[in-house]
């Protein structure tokens, strides 16, 4: 691992920008470009390398990923074992756990060993969660299609028919977008783990753990739930005007860093009318503007990927119940690109506490309390 001499920042990265105007890049590369040239795969060589591939290194990618998206049998067992109630996100970050087990050169962290690794599961997350889902429903695992590229297979897997180029198109967009967002709670919190010299594994599962938070990635699932309990356009007013007034928070609103509206949402709205239109969910489209439209207007508050990505997912026949996994497969590729980063840092994250409690209280004798 390579050491600075310095004392690295905790929060210091060269993978991507975020700021609250509303700027977003990869490696310096603006996410519009990213969303409008761009694919998945050339996404994740962006990161995980820091600069955009050639035609011989795309199709290289391309071809790495093909070649480790098979589970191992084990893996593979286990999740069969799993009761089928299991939340989507525990399996996906137990199987992710698990996956040490059968890495036989698990303890080598040379930066070349941990990208190949890092491909490796960026490539297999898509296989957990297609999988899990066939197995909880009874129905045998589709296994992956290797002339397929990441996101049609992801579709392929899922559905067992090829997917139309529409469907591939609009995952694909989702991937690159979702793909990384700077020093988010999952991310951070895959640092600190990765900070320990623990293994790539661990700070994946750390990060799916963090992800599953409903406030965090959850949100997508939220969203929809939400949708699909609203039902019609008319309700909207209704159901807001309640959330507000028991001070419940409308998910997919909102963001820490962004103050003016997610880069990545305008992207996502159209490709949220267009999948809604074509898979005959267009209803779910109208009911999203209208409550971004009454939230918009009640509280001045911005939609964040989450609320649009939602229903994409959804129309692309994703469980409710996966949505947030679609999620962590995006984000894989800055999970492990920051893994990385953390790993070429070698410096322990441990922040000093602002201790806010009682000071030179007395000790009480139990016999005395």
């Amino acid at each position: 691992m390579k050491r600075r001499l310095e004392e690295p920042s905790e929060t210091e990265t060269r993978i991507s920008f975020v700021d609250s105007g509303g700027h977003l890049s990869y490696r310096g590369v603006n996410i519009h470009d990213m969303a409008k040239h761009s694919i998945y795969e050339e996404t994740i060589y962006l990161l995980l390398y820091g600069k955009l591939p050639t035609k011989t290194q795309l199709l290289e990618m391309r071809n790495k990923l093909s070649a480790r998206r098979r589970l191992p049998a084990g893996v593979v067992a286990l999740i069969s074992s799993l009761p089928h109630f299991a939340a989507p996100m525990d399996v996906l970050r137990t199987a992710i756990s698990a996956m040490a087990m059968f890495d036989p050169n698990e303890k080598d962290n040379r930066i070349e060993t941990l990208l190949e690794r890092g491909i490796g599961q960026i490539a297999q997350a898509t296989t957990i969660v297609t999988t899990h889902n066939h197995l909880r429903n009874s129905r045998l695992p589709i296994e992956p299609d290797p002339e397929m590229g990441h996101a049609e297979s992801f579709l392929y897997m899922l559905k067992g028919r090829e997917p139309e180029a529409w469907e591939t198109k609009a995952l694909d967009l989702c991937l690159v977008l979702h793909a990384d967002h700077g020093l988010n709670a999952s991310t951070f919190a895959a640092r600190v783990t990765a900070s320990a010299r623990a293994d790539m594994y661990a700070a994946l599962t750390t990060a799916v753990g963090t992800l599953k938070g409903t406030i965090h990635g959850g949100a997508n699932q939220k969203v929809m739930e939400m949708l699909l309990e609203i039902k019609e356009e008319r309700m909207v007013n209704r159901y807001i005007d309640e959330a507000f007034r028991e001070g419940r928070k409308i998910p997919g609103f909102g963001h820490r860093i962004y103050k003016v509206e997610d880069p990545r949402v305008v992207y996502l709205r159209n490709v949220s009318r267009d999948a809604c239109e074509r898979t005959g969910h267009a209803y779910l489209f109208d009911l999203s503007r209208k409550v971004e439209d009454t939230v918009r207007s009640e509280k001045g508050l911005l939609p964040n990927m989450d609320f649009y990505s939602a229903t994409i997912y959804y129309a692309l026949g994703f469980p409710v119940d996966t949505l947030t996994t679609v999620f962590a497969c995006s984000r894989m590729a800055g999970w492990v690109a920051h893994i990385i980063e953390q790993c070429e840092l070698d410096s322990l994250i441990r922040p000093m506490g602002d201790y806010v409690g009682l000071l030179n209280q007395p000790y009480v004798a139990v016999e005395d309390r």
